[in-house]
């Protein structure tokens, strides 16, 4: 038999493979499905994911997706405490790991279980898919937990900070809205809203399931033509988010005083989109700058006594981006001086680029990063769920041998390229007594 015909689903067409990740397209719905079989424990991870985040809300109901995603785990048709087959109870009953996260553009549901109980997993993610309660009664508790976090996420200067430099960098784009939302938001959006928009992105063909680890995919791919296959495909087009953000015409700058210990300082300049190629480049180029007591900030700002920490925040999102770097200032530090610091560094690698064993250490850091990454299967399923969010899961199996071919010259150019003034947005904490 081919290697063609091996891979040949009933009810399944195959799509593509790519470092071991195979990807097939339920017919009947356009559910996506991606299989790594990996035995080398008893253990399978199942992950949905769905391709809709914060960047679709808009005003009135930012944060509805990560709303949605507590209510999800209240109850569904199958699976409820009426019935006492609560998801908590069920799947904890199992020693399963259970979670859901929510980010710029994506959400998802999953489960670590002995493999010998994937086939629940499987039928508790089809059933909430389409058959979740959403009730006005679980509403209201929820919104007051989600409404904590909010606070607590009020109550740490760098979220805080975090929050105000991409909503001053990002004006249009919905990025511009965090994640969690607005406050008067989580508090305020009505059931039915959240049904609505339950109703517009929670669909087959607007998913992807992810199986990692150790399963037999005839027969697991056969579980998930039963319990997804169920559901047809939405009747309405997925919505696009189709908001640009308009070319920025200067420097901007937000400063916070807030009561807190600790002075920060944001620097960030806007980046493309995730797919573009300059992201390799960028996320080296990360490195060199932040990683480790080598790199040249650390050099430049810790080991002075200028700062207890620093780091890099370079994420490739769907649409557009922000490389930022943020400094923790020690006490009496001046923010003027580490702001000056971090952008002299950023003005000679424009004008004299870096050294060779400067990119070799990078590389290799990625290297170490992109292994551990496939430490587990929940580890593998986390970071292919990352890069279906930016828009082609292939970005997780090739990455290396993208960061394999950037060039000195290449981060020169790149950092000429966006670590400009008009890009530049920074925020400074200034903790208060």
């Amino acid at each position: 038999m081919s290697p063609k015909n091996k891979k040949k689903e009933p009810g399944f067409k195959f799509i593509k493979a790519s470092g071991g990740i195979e990807e097939y397209c339920l017919s009947s719905n356009g559910l996506r499905v991606l299989t790594l079989e990996e035995h080398s424990a008893p253990v399978t991870t199942f992950m949905v994911t769905y391709h809709v985040g914060s960047r679709n809300e808009a005003i009135g109901h930012t944060g509805a997706t990560h709303l949605l995603e507590h209510l999800m785990f209240k109850g569904s048709k199958k699976f409820n405490k009426e019935k006492n087959t609560a998801i908590w109870s069920e799947l904890q009953n199992i020693g399963a790991q259970i979670n859901a996260t929510t980010w710029n553009d994506r959400t998802n549901y999953f489960e670590v279980v002995p493999s010998e109980h994937l086939e629940r997993a499987i039928a508790i993610e089809a059933d909430r898919m389409r058959n979740a309660f959403l009730k006005d009664e679980d509403r209201q508790p929820e919104m007051t937990v989600v409404r904590n976090e909010f606070e607590r996420g009020e109550n740490s200067p760098f979220d805080v900070l975090d929050k105000n430099i991409w909503a001053t960098a990002y004006q249009a784009h919905p990025y511009h809205h965090s994640t969690i939302g607005w406050r008067s938001d989580i508090e305020n959006v009505s059931t039915k809203r959240l049904q609505e928009f339950y109703n517009t992105y929670y669909w087959p063909n607007n998913a992807t399931a992810t199986v990692i680890g150790d399963f037999e995919k005839k027969r697991t791919l056969a579980l998930i033509k039963k319990y997804f296959g169920v559901h047809g495909r939405s009747q309405h087009t997925i919505p696009k988010m189709y908001t640009e953000e308009p070319a920025q015409e200067g420097p901007r700058r937000i400063m916070i005083k807030r009561v807190g210990q600790t002075g920060i300082v944001g620097i960030g300049y806007k980046t493309p989109e995730g797919l573009n190629q300059d992201t390799y480049a960028l996320q080296a180029l990360g490195k060199i700058l932040t990683e480790g007591k080598s790199s040249r900030l650390y050099k430049r700002i810790v080991d002075p006594g200028l700062a207890t920490s620093l780091f890099m925040y370079d994420f490739p999102f769907k649409d557009c981006g922000m490389f930022i770097s943020y400094v923790f200032l020690t006490p009496e530090t001046d923010h003027n001086s580490v702001e000056e610091i971090v952008l002299e560094e950023y003005r000679q690698i424009i004008k004299e680029g870096i050294k060779q064993k400067e990119l070799d250490r990078a590389k290799a850091q990625i290297k170490a990063n992109v292994a551990f990454s496939r430490d587990g299967s929940y580890a593998v399923a986390s970071a292919l769920n990352e890069a279906l969010a930016i828009g082609d899961w292939t970005f997780y199996s090739t990455f290396m041998d993208h960061i394999i071919k950037v060039s000195r010259k290449d981060i020169q150019r790149v950092a000429e390229k966006y670590l400009i003034e008009d890009q530049n947005t920074t925020g400074w904490f200034i903790p208060q007594n």
